[in-house]
């Protein structure tokens, strides 16, 4: 079969040709070939195509090798054909001469052909099939006889199955040889371009502050296949009958490249030493690899979570950790996985919270301080009825015929007043011990009566008109109560202050449902209210009015109910006075209180 094409000038020479090949195989040819290039001096040489391959399709390079001959002469003793240096050697020697239309698209940079023209065909001809054309170039340059043609299917980045062809030229050109490449394009970038997209993405990874990791995970996709194709649609269940599928999967999937960043994460001396497979990524959390190869088998694009890492030298670290993964058409060999070392973070986050919590206890003393008197009130009501009641006891006792059902009456009495007292320690104590908070569901309803047996004798002895009205039906929230009610305290305490300096006045406290579904407490006075010029800035910690105040209980107050997932807000009524808000979100699928 004759395959006829013009390279540049479109004239059609021919020769006889079959290049019918087997994968990998290298084929022979130069007998039966007539080597007679175009006698013009427009630049012009010959391709020849395989059957049924368009001639658009067949990339075409004139090369002088030259240089190539004395250096294979001196090699022939040697072995080792394929090592690097070598590859470099000979495509170093193999000067371009001329290409056409197809070779500068897919070769060529931004200059395009005159670029080329004189250069080594190695500063162009991409990685993935160096080692190949090297040989070729090596075998036709010194075989025997000198008409020579070698043939061999190559791997390519963007052709589909392509074919590469070096034949010499023996009529007066014995160091010229024609590269020829066939091949649909895969999509209509080139070689250059894609270096330089590879290069510029190198670059943004290398010089990212956070630190990067490339990984190829083809591996998992024939595995992937292969289950689904078995019916397997939930990968966590299959995955607990056969964990060994998450160490293969650890060891099949590599690290391919990683940026000084994630290399000063680690603690690796260079990047090389995280070169392979991803089990140093997971030793410390093996967990997560478990749920990253779930989203991956899921379909999904990104998966994110925090994790630890255990670092070469033994030191644990908290990140939190981003994987993204690749989708058809895009290339499947990179996945991205980015490492944020949110271990300084944590800590300085546990601290705050050990800082707000020590704050919060001290705001409690402090409020339990101002509320002394109550206290005390509370406490002498059944120590006074303990000692009532034994003194009657004692001259029940004291009589010629003691009255023992009298005594057992007032004994149980001393003991019911006993153990009223201490309730009333332990609730004290409650407020004031250094505990972690414990969220449960709670009726508001029962945290405000409970703060106000802290406070009630404080509004009683002040002569304060209290009104409570509290809503029926409210659901449940989430909480913590000794905090709760350490909110409702100062809040009162606040009001009960405010009224000193109005004099006589009235305190009303509310709950009810709020518009979007939350639980709301209000409480509002009737003194003097809050200096517009203050109300942006009542919730600042340290921020007072008051002589002796420190300023952190209305601080406090917001970063409890911020915790809580509400909220608290300060007004003025226009009837006067203040009006604090508070809210709470209704647990979910609470049935309301009775």
């Amino acid at each position: 079969m004759t395959a006829r094409c013009s390279a540049i000038s479109g004239r059609p020479w021919g020769r006889r040709t079959d290049l019918a090949t087997s994968a990998a195989e290298t084929h022979h040819r130069g007998a039966d070939m007539d080597e007679t290039l175009p006698s013009t001096d427009e630049p012009d040489f010959g391709i020849v195509s395989r059957p049924g391959v368009p001639c658009r399709e067949v990339a075409t390079w004139r090369l002088d090798i030259a240089g190539v001959r004395p250096f294979m002469s001196a090699r022939l003793s040697g072995s080792g054909l394929c090592q690097a240096d070598w590859v470099t050697e000979v495509l170093g020697r193999a000067l371009v001469e001329d290409l056409n239309e197809r070779s500068e698209h897919l070769l060529g940079g931004p200059s395009g052909r005159d670029e080329m023209i004189g250069r080594p065909i190695a500063e162009f001809w991409p990685p993935d099939s160096r080692a190949d054309l090297a040989e070729l170039i090596a075998e036709v340059a010194t075989a025997r006889p000198p008409r020579a043609e070698r043939t061999r299917d190559i791997a390519s980045l963007l052709l589909s199955h392509p074919v590469l062809t070096v034949r010499r030229l023996d009529n007066g050109a014995r160091d010229t040889v024609i590269v020829t490449v066939t091949g649909p394009l895969k999509d209509h970038r080139s070689y250059w371009s894609v270096r330089a997209s590879e290069e510029r993405y190198r670059n943004l990874i290398r010089h990212l502050p956070n630190p990067l990791l490339r990984v190829d995970a083809r591996a998992m996709v024939p595995i992937f296949t292969q289950l689904r194709t078995e019916g397997v649609h939930d990968l966590g269940a299959y995955l607990d009958a056969h964990p060994e599928l998450i160490d293969l999967a650890k060891h099949s999937v590599r690290i391919t490249e990683i940026n000084p960043s994630a290399a000063l994460l680690f603690g690796a001396s260079s990047t090389a030493e995280l070169i392979g497979p991803v089990t140093c990524l997971f030793e410390a959390s093996p967990e997560t690899a478990r749920r990253v190869m779930i989203a991956h088998f899921d379909g999904r694009r990104s998966h994110a979570e925090v994790m630890k890492l255990r670092t070469l030298d033994g030191r644990l670290r908290d990140v939190q950790m981003a994987v993204t993964f690749p989708t058809p058409p895009e290339q499947l060999d990179v996945t991205v996985i980015s490492l944020d070392d949110i271990t300084d973070r944590l800590r300085t986050e546990a601290q705050l919270r050990q800082l707000q919590a020590d704050f919060t206890r001290a705001a409690r003393i402090s409020t339990l301080g101002e509320l002394a008197t109550s206290i005390a009130h509370e406490v002498n009501q059944p120590l006074a009825a303990i000692f009532t009641n034994a003194e009657t006891s004692l001259r029940w006792l004291s009589r010629d015929e003691p009255n023992l059902a009298k005594v057992i009456q007032l004994t149980t009495r001393i003991v019911a007043s006993a153990r009223h007292a201490n309730e009333i320690v332990h609730r004290i104590r409650s407020a004031t011990a250094k505990h972690t908070p414990e969220c449960l569901p709670l009726d508001l309803n029962q945290v405000v009566n409970e703060a106000l047996l802290f406070i009630r004798h404080n509004i009683e002895t002040r002569s304060i008109q209290l009104l409570v009205r509290l809503g029926l039906g409210l659901p449940d929230v989430i909480g913590d109560r000794v905090q709760l009610q350490q909110v409702v305290v100062n809040l009162l305490v606040n009001s009960i202050q405010a009224i000193g300096q109005a004099g006589e006045g009235r305190i009303e406290l509310s709950t009810g449902l709020g518009r979007d579904g939350e639980v709301a407490f209000v409480i509002r006075d009737n003194g003097p209210g809050i200096p517009e010029e203050n109300l942006d800035r009542i919730f600042d910690g340290f921020f007072t009015t008051k002589e002796e105040g420190i300023g952190l209980g209305l601080a406090i107050c917001q970063s409890i109910m911020a915790a809580h997932g509400g909220g608290i807000a300060a007004s003025n009524s226009p009837e006067g006075g203040a009006c604090f808000r508070l809210w709470l979100p209704a647990q979910r699928g609470a049935a309301t209180q009775g």
